[in-house]
Parts: structure tokens; C-alpha cells; sequence
């Protein structure tokens, strides 16, 4: 049988997708290359598997974890899904674990968004096992820190509460995590993304473990891609998505 690598999405909400089109951005979300990857809903239908499709985890609902429902409108998975396969060869089984407005303090293990974001990929690392789907690679896919930059956490207590996600995470067997630093904000609140930015990308140089895959949203205010405060048009999400894809993928073969 086809091996996959399995991966979590996991983050707030421009890993979740907020992506809407314009008449400026008229690009929509890509469509899934053929065999490229499937979805496993582990809260609306944990016993089948999905062509992946946008927006990706839209019925990925539980009231008593992550729960945003009709928020999600497109995102970078299926682009980042697309080039994922085109470099690595292997297709994805995809995991939906993000939460809007998500502070890393909620993402620590202790009866939060982690523990919900973990249980979904227990129940779909049991549902593959016991179908006998080969799993090669089990990764994180991480875009998180806006919602902090909001509350002024400082970047060393931010630095310290990521090592404790990575290490619950690595406890639950995902290997390595891929790392979508945050962009800037755009709104009139004076709100100032730099420093968790620069914590995430010393994150990335510090640990074996985290793998910057892309920085690009930190240039689409810039270039006019922001539709409101804090999300994109879906364009800067397919691009996002699919540079990340690109790197993640050159990082396996090489690894």
C-alpha cells in the first residue's frame, strides 16, 4: 500500500484559513492534485477518509475543544499539501487542529486546545494503524503568535511555552515541526508583531526539532494582501502554502 506522512495543522487562525478572494485577489484555493492527500476528521467522521478539499477541517467542530464553526473559509493546505507531494513523492493524511485567536498559553497540555489538538492525532494514528495505512513521517505543521503579540507576551515566556508544546508533542510522537512564522498586524490598535516574530525565528535556530518553512506573510501588509487586522486574501495563503510545501518537502528527502 501507498505509505503517507501524516500531519497535524495546528495554530490560530491564518493556519486555519480566513481566505477570501477580491476583485484586487481573484485567486481562489488551488484544487487538490490527484492522490496528493486526504483529510481524517477525527471529530465529525473518525471512521472514514477525505479527498482534501477547502476549507480544509471546516466540519472539525467539538465544543469542548477547538471549536470555530463557519470561521473557516480557505486556507494554505491544500496548496502546501500540493507541493508537498510534488517534491516528496509521498501524499499527506491531514489532521485539522487550529483555533482562531489562540494565545500559546492555551496550547500547553493541561485540558486545552493541545490536548483536544493531540487526541485528534491519537485517534487517527489508531484509525491508520488498525487499517494497516503505512505512516513513513509524523510532523507538526505550526502558524501561531498573532493573538500573543496582542497580549504583549514577552518572547522569552513565549519561548518557554512553545519548548513545553514540543515537548508534549514529541511525547505524542509527531518528530519535527514545521514552522509558518506570523505576519504583521493591520489594524489601528498599535499592536506590534515583532518581537513574537523574532522568538519564532529564534526557535527555529535553536532546535534540531523546528524547521522554518516560510516568512513570507511577514511581507503581504506590504503588498496589500491583508484583507482586515489579522488574515489574508486567499492568494497570500496559496502562496504561503505552497513555499511551505516546497521547503518541508526538500527538508524530508534531505533528511
Amino acid at each position: 500500500m501507498q505509505p503517507y506522512d501524516l500531519f497535524l495543522f495546528a495554530g490560530q487562525s491564518n493556519m486555519a484559513g480566513r481566505g477570501v478572494t477580491s476583485p484586487r485577489w481573484p485567486e481562489t484555493a488551488p484544487a487538490l492534485t490527484s492522490g496528493a492527500g486526504l483529510e481524517y476528521r477525527a471529530v465529525s467522521d473518525p471512521g472514514n477518509l477525505y479527498p482534501i478539499a477547502e476549507p480544509f477541517g471546516a466540519a472539525e467542530n467539538d465544543p469542548d475543544g477547538i471549536f470555530e464553526p463557519g470561521m473557516k473559509t480557505g486556507s494554505l493546505v491544500t496548496a502546501f499539501v500540493n507541493a508537498y507531494y510534488a517534491g516528496a513523492g509521498v501524499p499527506v493524511i491531514g489532521v485539522s487542529a487550529s483555533k482562531g485567536g489562540s494565545a500559546i498559553a492555551r496550547w500547553q497540555g493541561r485540558g486545552d486546545l493541545l490536548t483536544d489538538a493531540l487526541g485528534r492525532f491519537e485517534r487517527a494514528r489508531r484509525y491508520l494503524a488498525g487499517r494497516e495505512v503505512p505512516i513513513r513521517h509524523r510532523y507538526l505543521l505550526w502558524c501561531q503568535g498573532e493573538t500573543d503579540g496582542d497580549h504583549g507576551t514577552a518572547p522569552d515566556a513565549y519561548k518557554a511555552m512553545f519548548d513545553n508544546m514540543m515537548a508534549r508533542c514529541r511525547a505524542a510522537g509527531l518528530e519535527h515541526c514545521f514552522l509558518i512564522a506570523i505576519g504583521q498586524y493591520n489594524g489601528g490598535k498599535g499592536f506590534d508583531y515583532a518581537a513574537i516574530h523574532r522568538a519564532q525565528l529564534e526557535l527555529a535556530a535553536e532546535r534540531p526539532d523546528v524547521t522554518l518553512v516560510s516568512d513570507a506573510f511577514w511581507s503581504m501588509r506590504d503588498r496589500g494582501l491583508m484583507k482586515d487586522d489579522f488574515h489574508y486574501y486567499q492568494q497570500a495563503y496559496n502562496e504561503v502554502g505552497t513555499a511551505a510545501g516546497n521547503v518541508t518537502a526538500a527538508f524530508v528527502k534531505k533528511d
